[in-house]
């Protein structure tokens, strides 16, 4: 059996993947993928968010996507929220298994993904926490910004230490440290993961980060060596917070991620990543991303 001191956990992001594409993607696709990456063993999925259609147009068909999936209970619908509102619309589904929420130690970020501040979010997240327990469902929450931020504010190891010491006070489980726009080098990425799961050695603490897909798979193995066994990965790379800044750098791509981890001798779950699924997630990216949507305007 595993257990995650010796078991990667494998978090699929579909959702931050689709968030910043150009055109909207038809529920009938977004479903089919999905389907397709279940069949082919990934059971956590960051699949869906549940925020203002206004701010994220590409998620507010959130409902029915999961009314068509149906997933079951092997595998884990993770659905962001930022609001009390949020959340109740997750939990009313009935098809969410954990709420995510962006937290974060960049003031700037919080105004701009969520206009909160830091006291107005750890609020928020204290009532989403009692609603999401109330339910019999889990939370992650995401340090954003958690390796630095491009704003120019003061930033430290200290500050991500007591985030996570902050969010585990308040009954918070499952952490993932947010490397939001692609800062972080393997030295900090090791440094802070480091850091932040000797303070809280019993949350179980992952790693959400963004690269180049040529500086990828150091900075898994950085992670990877510092104790991390929880990842957030997207087929392709695709991805990134449209609100963080304006040059969206990627996640992870999964192709890389599990190569790196193999050759790490990992224990890494089941799973099926075919040139199918690859060729299937490319040809959406062809097909909905903001320069096939400018090809099709002009």
């Amino acid at each position: 059996m595993c257990v995650m001191s010796d078991c990667v956990k494998i978090v699929e992001c579909p959702r931050d993947a689709w968030q910043g594409l150009g055109a909207k993607i038809p529920v009938e696709l977004k479903v089919s993928y999905l389907r397709r990456l279940i069949r082919a063993g990934f059971t956590h999925l960051d699949a869906v968010s549940f925020v203002s259609p206004t701010a994220v147009p590409q998620m507010a068909d959130s409902e029915d996507v999961l009314r068509s999936l149906e997933p079951t209970s092997r595998e884990e619908i993770i659905g962001i929220v930022v609001n009390h509102k949020g959340a109740e619309r997750a939990i009313i589904t009935g098809k969410v298994h954990t709420l995510g929420f962006p937290y974060s130690v960049s003031h700037m970020f919080l105004q701009r993904n969520q206009n909160q501040t830091q006291k107005e979010s750890r609020e928020v997240l204290k009532d989403i926490a009692s609603l999401t327990y109330d339910a019999g469902l889990d939370l992650v929450a995401y340090v954003s910004m958690a390796f630095g931020n491009p704003y120019g504010e003061p930033w430290k190891v200290a500050q991500v230490v007591e985030a996570c010491n902050d969010l585990a006070a308040l009954g918070v489980r499952q952490i993932s440290l947010a490397d939001t726009v692609g800062l972080a080098t393997p030295k900090r990425v090791a440094e802070v993961f480091a850091a932040a799961l000797a303070a809280n050695p019993r949350i179980e603490l992952g790693i959400h980060l963004h690269a180049r897909p040529d500086q990828a798979a150091a900075k898994v193995r950085a992670a990877y060596n510092a104790g991390c066994r929880r990842f957030d990965a997207a087929i392709g790379g695709l991805g990134g917070c449209p609100f963080a800044q304006d040059d969206l750098v990627g996640n992870i791509p999964t192709e890389i991620l599990l190569d790196t981890l193999a050759g790490l001798g990992a224990r890494l779950p089941k799973l099926k990543l075919d040139d199918a699924l690859i060729q299937a997630n490319a040809e959406i990216v062809g097909k909905f991303s903001p320069d096939a949507l400018t090809r099709a305007l002009t």
